[in-house]
């Protein structure tokens, strides 16, 4: 499976990164770039520091700074620290990003491997509405759309009605949405129910002693949130599940429906069941642990 991953990293999108390149089905070609967790310049170096310790050369395409119609944005430097990689914050700038900004490189790459290519976005929708807008045939050139993203029947994780990365660009994924494509969402209804611990980050560790390792310190002060914020005592697999979605669907139950996002007031960023819109792929349940030992037996593998 040839896969890109739109990213922000990022505490889970580092460990959705180590799984893409674990994972023996999945042919990682390529990361795009986003604001989110970080600016979108720490995105693309975090993204390129990432690849290099995964012993791996490929283009880092960096893309959208704001959401659509903004001119500012704030990171969550709260949830995942200053530098986007916890308590870490001397992270070494190594290369360069490729010449493409993501949109156009996303584009490229979507005609390269028409109906081949799957795409899975872990931050913010930007660079995907923009792709779509740059090319119509965009979305149909995609093999999969699969999204970590929404709170379709469950609460949302930055307020009550909205998930981050939604509500980060509302306008982007209501685009996104509105656009017929071969779309899958792994929202907060399921990747709650992948609870990843310190004991589990412990035996990572121990099985992989350098990218096990660098994951469970990155994740101590992701783990400090998720116990202060709410109580748990571990934190969701957010990203990972959405890539572990692109090739093991048979792990989750999905509902198909339509979706509109909330692009104002209150309930800015919620998704809502809309009949009337393209129907998508929403994840609805999951076998959690069967994707906890899956993640962590292909990172294991790392050294």
């Amino acid at each position: 499976m040839k896969l890109i991953i739109d990213t922000d990293p990022g505490i889970d999108d580092a460990m959705a990164i180590a799984y893409a390149a674990a994972a023996p089905e999945i042919d990682l070609i390529g990361l795009t770039t986003v604001f989110g967790n970080t600016y979108v310049h720490q995105s693309s170096r975090n993204a390129r520091f990432l690849l290099h310790k995964l012993g791996l050369d490929l283009p880092v395409a960096e893309g959208a700074a704001v959401p659509l119609g903004a001119d500012t944005h704030a990171p969550s430097e709260h949830v995942h620290g200053p530098e986007g990689f916890g308590d870490l914050t001397e992270i070494p700038e190594i290369g360069q990003n490729h010449a493409l900004p993501a949109a156009e490189f996303l584009v490229e790459m979507a005609r390269a491997h028409k109906g081949e290519l799957v795409l899975c976005a872990v931050g913010p929708l930007t660079n995907i509405a923009k792709a779509m807008r740059l090319d119509p045939e965009f979305a149909g050139n995609l093999r999969e759309l699969v999204i970590m993203g929404g709170a379709v029947y469950c609460p949302g994780n930055i307020t009550q009605y909205a998930e981050a990365n939604i509500y980060h660009d509302a306008l982007a994924a209501e685009e996104v949405f509105s656009a017929p494509a071969n779309t899958v969402l792994v929202g907060l209804d399921v990747t709650l129910k992948t609870l990843y611990e310190t004991a589990d980050f412990e035996a990572l560790a121990q099985k992989s002693p350098d990218m096990g390792a660098f994951l469970r310190d990155i994740s101590r002060f992701y783990l400090k949130f998720y116990k202060e914020i709410g109580g748990l005592e571990g934190c969701g697999l957010h990203d990972s599940t959405a890539v572990i979605a692109c090739s093991h669907q048979a792990l989750f139950d999905m509902v198909e429906t339509g979706l509109r996002v909330v692009t104002e007031g209150d309930q800015m960023g919620a998704t809502q069941p809309d009949p009337e819109r393209p129907a998508i792929r929403v994840c609805r349940d999951v076998d959690g642990a069967g994707v906890v030992r899956l993640f962590t037996d292909r990172v294991a593998s790392l050294p």
